[in-house]
């Protein structure tokens, strides 16, 4: 099985920096609902947040999607079956 250790030390360094902008974003956040700010605001925040999450999430699916087929150690439909059982989470 991979793991974050087996992505390329570029394409961690991504994911890495858009995790710590949506850290930000959530924080953000809080301080809009701290502050009273306008519900609407808040909800396009929220739509944001989701948004970069999801394109960190597709970021890293595509890396160790990449980096298994690169690695080529498992039988290919174990790849497969396994990769379907992610894409099957990250759509509920």
């Amino acid at each position: 099985m991979l793991t974050a250790r087996h992505l390329d030390a570029d394409k961690a360094r991504s994911i890495a920096t858009r995790l710590k902008s949506i850290e930000g974003q959530a924080r953000g956040i809080q301080r809009m609902l701290d502050e009273g700010r306008d519900c609407q605001a808040i909800i396009d925040q929220l739509t944001a947040l989701r948004a970069a999450s999801h394109a960190a999430t597709i970021e890293a699916l595509e890396a160790f999607v990449m980096q298994c087929f690169k690695a080529g150690n498992e039988d290919p439909e174990m790849i497969v079956t396994h990769l379907l059982g992610v894409i099957s989470r990250l759509t509920r």
